[in-house]
């Protein structure tokens, strides 16, 4: 078989990079091109991790995260009342392989949204499904969802995503409908998967901000059972910028 044969050969087995990148290699001085077991390596690696960071670019866009947000980007310092041995515990996913959840509050412009979202980009980053909402657009669809028929199917999706990250909680007030939702949800997801949940209204405030004794009972419970808390202190990062 000739190498324009092999090239259309893992063309068709949809082995595009592979036969790119060793239609380069062909383009070298034979002197330069590589032994048979080194090249099997180079095209399997670049396979691969095209693979991968096509799975990565896949995820980042079904999450619809907020931000393009990186790790390397949030600030950590005790000023923000956030530490480095704190961002490095969630870096090795620890927290969800325990099925912890995260409460990240704070007052407007400290960087809630952008630490969620460069939690939620680093793990696309490392094949973990991850789904963005905010608060109003979580009621938004619910309710879309009780009219068309597809209640239960969005429900079941955000029970079964890896991570899950609904951001601005206690923004708006939420109506009974979507109370009922979030506890079926975070229910469904008890002590099995990971919720970010972030706000400017503190923890201690959430029973008052639900208004639902009984529910906000089970709601809180299970979403505190097993949680780490971030309050993030300091001014607004909009002003410094």
């Amino acid at each position: 078989m000739s190498t324009t044969q092999t090239i259309e050969q893992l063309k068709k087995l949809k082995l595009r990079t592979m036969a790119s990148t060793y239609e380069n290699i062909l383009q070298q001085p034979l002197h330069q091109q590589p032994e048979t077991h080194e090249l099997l390596a180079l095209l399997t690696d670049a396979e691969a991790t095209q693979r991968i960071n096509n799975k990565t670019e896949r995820l980042r866009k079904l999450s619809k995260l907020r931000y393009r947000a990186f790790i390397s980007e949030v600030m950590v310092s005790e000023e923000r009342n956030f530490s480095k041995q704190q961002l490095q515990y969630f870096l090795q996913h620890q927290y969800m392989e325990k099925a912890e959840n995260i409460f990240i509050t704070g007052p407007t412009g400290c960087g809630k949204t952008y630490l969620a979202c460069a939690l939620g980009n680093h793990a696309c980053q490392h094949g973990i499904s991850v789904t963005y909402l905010n608060l109003m657009s979580f009621m938004n669809q619910i309710q879309i969802a009780s009219i068309d028929g597809t209640y239960l199917k969005f429900c079941r999706q955000l029970e079964k995503v890896q991570l899950l990250i609904l951001d601005e909680f206690g923004l708006a007030p939420l109506n009974y409908e979507s109370k009922i939702a979030l506890f079926k949800i975070i229910e469904e997801r008890y002590d099995k998967l990971s919720t970010i949940i972030v706000g400017q209204i503190p923890v201690s405030n959430w029973h008052e901000y639900i208004n639902e004794p009984t529910l906000a009972d089970a709601l809180i419970d299970r979403l505190s059972a097993k949680a780490n808390p971030i309050e993030l202190k300091g001014n607004s990062l909009r002003t410094k910028k």
